[in-house]
């Protein structure tokens, strides 16, 4: 263990803007604590606690903005693979968006102190087109506010990382042990939260095509979507009803969906999450408050649209999605 202790003390920065930069970048290698064990053992120094926040900061930046360009590239697609990379529940990214739309970019402020949040958001900011100012602003703010958060606490009890440190060294191989067991436990716990949650998703689900087969015919499922209002003024599939408005009519949710018989074809939930798991939570919903014929549509809206079919918008979204400098490429 004496050699790990060694080895922060003589190359912490570089450790530091690595951990940061890989984090940032959606592995599930938490860096907050490195960078409390790195500030308190820079003590009182503080020309070297001002440069350990700049570099941390750089590093978070530098892994934001690759997100960010992604997002901007290739739209709502990037969140996925997010989710899969930081082993974080596919739902973060429906919260996000929630977040993201009530704040904007001044939700970038915390987005760091929240798990699953910092590599979505950036992604987010560029899928609806923050500007890069703008973003770069907010992000370098909450980096800042991330960064030296854990700088200070790290300095400010010195006194006890360091003891705690003294107390690994002494064990020796077991300290490491005890580190390493703990970094395994963690992304076990991570893996099997997201897997748990799609086991209890699980529920037979209908493809955009079944779904576009049945429009031809003249048959007409009652279709719910269930992601933010802002994505469904900007695309949405016809005929498609909002959620949010839904179960804001009453104090229960599905109260105005009732009764039964009114959808005689069924109800379609559909998101633009992976797996489909927003969608199949409110299915699961819907099927306890006896809705028996709901299913999730595969792929949610971005399926629909990648298979040619017709797309709703409202007027105001339309025009705006091609104002240069505005909201740029909106893609939900």
């Amino acid at each position: 263990m004496t050699w790990l202790v060694d080895l922060i003390h003589e190359f912490g920065f570089g450790i530091v803007f690595l951990n940061v930069l890989i984090e940032q970048l959606g592995a599930p290698i938490p860096a907050y604590p490195v960078l409390v064990v790195t500030g308190a053992l820079e003590g009182a120094n503080l020309t070297r606690l001002l440069a350990l926040v700049a570099i941390a900061v750089v590093a978070a930046l530098i892994a934001d903005i690759v997100w960010y360009r992604a997002g901007r590239a290739y739209g709502h697609a990037v969140l996925g693979r997010i989710c899969r990379i930081s082993l974080s529940p596919d739902a973060c990214i429906r919260q996000t968006e929630s977040v993201y739309g009530r704040w904007g970019p001044k939700s970038l402020l915390i987005a760091k102190f929240v798990p699953g949040f910092a590599s979505i958001a950036s992604a987010l900011a560029g899928t609806v087109g923050t500007p890069l100012s703008t973003f770069v602003l907010f992000d370098t703010l909450g980096a800042l506010i991330w960064v030296g958060s854990a700088v200070f606490l790290g300095s400010l009890f010195s006194s006890t990382v360091q003891d705690l440190l003294d107390v690994l060294t002494a064990l020796g191989k077991w300290g490491l042990l005890l580190v390493a067991v703990a970094f395994v436990f963690f992304l076990a716990r991570k893996w099997w939260r997201r897997t748990r949650t799609l086991r209890s998703l699980r529920m037979p689900r209908l493809s955009v095509q079944e779904l576009a087969g049945m429009n031809a015919q003249g048959v007409f499922p009652t279709v719910i979507d269930v992601r933010d209002a802002s994505q469904y003024q900007r695309a949405r599939i016809p005929r498609s009803q909002l959620w949010r408005d839904i179960s804001r009519q009453s104090e229960l949710a599905h109260e105005p969906l009732l009764p039964h018989e009114k959808h005689a074809h069924g109800l379609v939930v559909y998101c633009d999450c992976p797996h489909e798991i927003s969608a199949a939570r409110i299915a699961k919903q819907l099927q306890r408050a006896g809705f028996t014929n709901v299913r999730p549509l595969v792929g949610g809206l971005e399926a629909w649209r990648a298979a040619g079919f017709e797309v709703e918008a409202d007027e105001l979204s339309e025009t705006r999605s091609v104002s240069p400098g505005t909201l740029g490429p909106l893609i939900p």
